[in-house]
């Protein structure tokens, strides 16, 4: 029973993997970047590193907070488009409260 129980929850996991879009920015415009995100809510999104050549980055982007895990927070970010090297699109990110806290709290002046 706990065989078919793991293997059933496995499935579920791969199944939601698998309804992400996947695309390429680097062969859309900024806007359609953008407009393609707003459309699924979430996508992820895969390039090459500009700073190490063969290197691929990749994330998911957001349209709006509703689609971040409980504890993040909707943060922009950049990434690059066929028209421009910095599309500002949105990622979900954990706020860094222990850095704030050490910068104000700690903080010698």
């Amino acid at each position: 029973m706990k065989t078919i129980l793991l293997a059933a929850c496995l499935t579920l996991v791969a199944a939601e993997a698998q309804a992400i879009s996947r695309y390429d920015p680097t062969r859309m415009s900024c806007g359609r970047v953008q407009s393609t995100i707003a459309r699924h809510g979430a996508v992820i999104l895969r390039y090459q590193s500009t700073r190490v050549p063969g290197l691929p980055l990749y994330d998911r982007y957001v349209q709006s907070e509703q689609f971040c895990t409980m504890g993040e927070v909707r943060t922009r970010a950049y990434v690059p488009s066929a028209d421009t090297k910095s599309c500002p699109v949105y990622t979900c990110k954990r706020p860094d409260y222990d850095r704030h806290f050490r910068r104000r709290f700690f903080h010698n002046d």
